[in-house]
């Protein structure tokens, strides 16, 4: 789908869509729960649908009817599952150590980027407790053996969701286990997030010392209702658009006190807003790209450091938001694990490929608020895998925006 997209300020007032970080995990732990969990999800993305599919794949009884999930949980895991994680990255990482855990012999399917995207050090260390997974093919995970209870140790510097996995999973295991993270956590926002929602459903994970205390043997426990939270790292996309348009548009239903960590965006657009910024992305990396759009039409040099990880993301984002930002007519730079944005008041507009990243092709439709010329945008589908209503939040909130199908 190619969209072109008329400058235009944008105005008015969206509603955040609800947080697929946190439905991701409401989902999988109510379908390893003791009784019937509903959850309040008003929006629904190719992601969280992906993590229903294959927890229904698992057993789970699943469904969605008038912005309400019903999850009967897994009571028998079927023969030869096939699980389907679409692109999410989320999906497998979560999942992968709770079918270990479930002793389920399983088939894994991955899509786009998602089978070259690292497993390790997750895929050895669950190998180490009795998985036996193999790869038949570069976008295919076999699954068999069953994991046991005991001592894990998982690299924290490499992605939280690998942690993440690993405590949805152990709590189902006979016996108590311990997660000991070594190295500097990455987003630690998300796992806190996670810790919350196994926290809602009665699993008591602390830690202490870089140790994470998990029992064994019991079920998650249902809190019978729960309700998805409105999403931050969408919302900063609007949240720039304001900045972009002058200060006249207005995002609603989101938590000030949310564990998201992209909760920080406000605050890092006013501190880009301001000029000369350097913004640490250790623990906000979904946020680089449209921040750049910020950084592009701010006069001055912006640095994003600490963003190694965006190269192993749906595109090597910090390739794709550099390209992104030339394409327009802006200045940015590459670094090892970074960009440089030099800022000018006003882009040129010019044509863009979303490398099927959805925060590429939103970004590229913020950027066209300051550009003097039309942005064509190919790929304008990508935008399904987090916020399928985008185009049409868009619209209503005043942008000139006309998709065409490709032929």
């Amino acid at each position: 789908m190619k969209a072109i997209i008329e400058p235009s300020p944008l105005a008015g007032t969206v509603p955040a869509i609800a947080s697929k970080s946190q439905a991701h995990r409401l989902l999988i732990c109510a379908a390893l729960a003791d009784r019937e969990t509903t959850i309040a999800c008003p929006t629904l993305s190719a992601d969280i649908t992906a993590t229903a599919d294959c927890l229904r794949a698992l057993g789970a009884d699943i469904a969605y009817e008038n912005g309400l999930f019903t999850v009967k949980p897994i009571a028998h895991v079927p023969a030869r599952p096939v699980l389907d994680c679409g692109e999410s990255g989320s999906t497998l990482r979560f999942l992968l150590p709770v079918v270990c855990a479930l002793g389920a012999k399983a088939t894994i399917k991955m899509h786009g980027r998602l089978g070259a995207r690292p497993l390790s050090p997750l895929w050895e260390e669950l190998i180490a407790h009795g998985a036996v997974l193999t790869k038949p093919d570069p976008d295919t995970v076999a699954v068999e053996g069953a994991l046991a209870a005991g001592e894990y140790a998982i690299a924290a510097n490499i992605s939280s969701q690998f942690i993440s996995g690993l405590l949805f999973a152990l709590p189902l295991l006979e016996g108590r286990s311990t997660v000991r993270l070594t190295g500097h956590l990455e987003s630690a926002a998300y796992l806190a997030m996670t810790v919350r929602a196994l926290d809602l459903f009665g699993v008591a994970c602390p830690l202490e010392d870089g140790v994470f205390s998990l029992p064994g043997g019991r079920p998650h426990v249902s809190p019978g209702a729960v309700r998805v939270e409105g999403d931050w790292s969408n919302a900063a996309f609007w949240i720039v658009a304001d900045k972009l348009s002058g200060g006249t548009v207005a995002v609603t239903g989101l938590d000030p006190d949310s564990p998201q960590g992209d909760r920080a965006v406000a605050a890092l657009a006013e501190a880009i807003a301001a000029g000369g910024a350097v913004v640490d992305c250790q623990n906000v990396p979904d946020l680089v790209p449209v921040l750049s759009v910020l950084a592009a039409a701010v006069p001055g040099v912006t640095r994003f450091v600490n963003a190694g990880r965006l190269r192993i993301k749906e595109s090597d984002r910090l390739a794709t938001t550099a390209g992104l930002i030339r394409a327009l007519g802006g200045q940015a730079r590459e670094l090892p694990e970074g960009l440089e944005i030099t800022g000018r008041e006003r882009l040129a507009g010019g044509e863009v490929a979303s490398a099927n990243d959805h925060r590429i092709a939103m970004s590229a439709a913020v950027a066209a608020i300051v550009c003097d010329g039309p942005v064509v945008l190919t790929g304008a589908q990508a935008v399904n895998k987090s916020y399928p209503g985008f185009w049409a939040d868009y619209a209503a909130l005043g942008g000139r925006v006309t998709l065409e199908e490709d032929p």
